[in-house]
């Protein structure tokens, strides 16, 4: 075990950094981050900021030289530099996991090889892939970059071949998955945490509604059936062991009616890292996915996933602060509502800069809540 008064890195400085950051020092951790962005909101809490490139040597070298062990805070990072510092200190989640979930196109494979469910899709490398989709992909797709993209950003809905290849060109002929559009009936994920070794703890399924392809609301518990929600979670414990996974992963899914009719689930994605859509356990569990974060990390228990609350997450984007300026009031004189900033200086539309949950007695009456403090902030 690795315990308080150690020294943990974090590779990546935004939100999830600064929420690890907060409940690592909580423990009685220090924390180094590195990120290059002198005002990261993790900066905020971490004991030490290095503010440099993901691959800056020197940089690594003080975090492999000082830290216990070092986690990601997101996945584009640069491989070389996750190997690197592999070989001088424990990393957790691994190279060769991060290295699936940054690229589209190996996630698929992964999904495929190993026979978990997965939409239709075409991996696209040149635009001669386009000529041989045939039947395997039917339109309306979704094209969508095969690294990089986030929030909406490098995907794009097309209805035709010639409208896939013409966005393809547009985008430069980076590589590309095309998955075929599904008739969904929701989406839901699963964040869970596995330690070193292989025991697993997961949190309750969340239901998840976007807006122009970012997060807008997640519901906790997700409003599925009990058998639905224990094949989601069954799925996602498979997969992370399939992945040989070290800390906390969230699995996306798509809910589809069968050609019988009966719910079935497809995963969309998955992250190796704690969620958006796992912002609720802070305010709604007795162990937040941040804490798990931590404890996979340094090779300890995990704490207890149980809910205490039925809980609705609200994220809060840029489009909702006017003159540069949050009206916190509306949210704050709710006694049942927890609001948390990420220290972003600039809003931006379709930024997060913070988030908020509603805790109730039941999912209808958070929603409710969670809905109208929403329509308050944006009239």
């Amino acid at each position: 075990m690795i315990l308080p008064g150690s020294t943990l890195g974090l590779l990546g400085g935004g939100q999830l950094g600064r929420m690890f950051a907060s409940a690592a020092r909580t423990m009685g951790y220090d924390i180094i981050a590195l990120d290059p962005d002198p005002a990261s909101p993790a900066a905020h809490f971490a004991t030490e900021h290095l503010c440099a490139d993901f691959d800056d040597a020197n940089a690594l070298e003080i975090l492999a030289r000082r830290c216990a062990a070092i986690t990601t805070e997101f996945e584009n990072l640069p491989a070389d530099s996750l190997a690197w510092l592999a070989q001088r200190v424990p990393v957790r989640p691994g190279a060769s996991a991060v290295a699936i979930a940054q690229d589209r196109m190996r996630e698929k494979s992964f999904f495929v090889e190993n026979g978990f469910p997965v939409g239709s899709f075409a991996i696209i490398r040149s635009e001669t892939d386009f000529e041989a989709i045939g039947h395997a992909v039917q339109f309306p797709a979704i094209l969508k970059t095969a690294r990089f993209g986030y929030d909406g950003k490098g995907q794009a809905q097309v209805s035709t071949v010639a409208a896939a290849r013409e966005r393809f060109l547009e985008w430069h002929a980076v590589p590309c998955v095309l998955e075929q559009l599904l008739p969904l009936k929701l989406e839901v994920s699963v964040v869970l945490a596995r330690g070193i070794d292989g025991t697993i703890a997961t949190f309750p399924v969340v239901e998840n509604q976007h807006q122009n392809g970012i997060l807008d609301v997640s519901i906790a518990p997700a409003r599925i059936s009990a058998t639905l929600a224990i094949q989601a979670q069954d799925i996602a414990q498979r997969l992370a062991t399939k992945l040989e996974y070290r800390g906390v992963l969230a699995v996306e899914f798509f809910v589809i009616d069968d050609e019988n009719g009966n719910e079935k689930l497809l995963i969309n994605e998955i992250a190796p890292r704690p969620h958006n859509s796992g912002h609720f356990t802070i305010d709604a569990c007795r162990t937040s996915q941040f804490e798990q974060q931590v404890r996979a990390v340094c090779d300890l228990p995990f704490g207890p996933t149980t809910q205490h609350s039925p809980a609705v997450m609200v994220n809060l984007l840029g489009d909702v602060w006017k003159n540069n300026a949050l009206d916190a009031e509306i949210i704050l004189n709710e006694p049942n509502v927890k609001l948390h900033l990420y220290g972003k200086r600039e809003a931006r539309d379709g930024r997060k800069m913070g988030h908020y949950t509603v805790l109730g007695g039941d999912v209808h009456s958070a929603l409710k809540s969670a809905l109208d403090i929403k329509h308050r902030l944006l009239t």
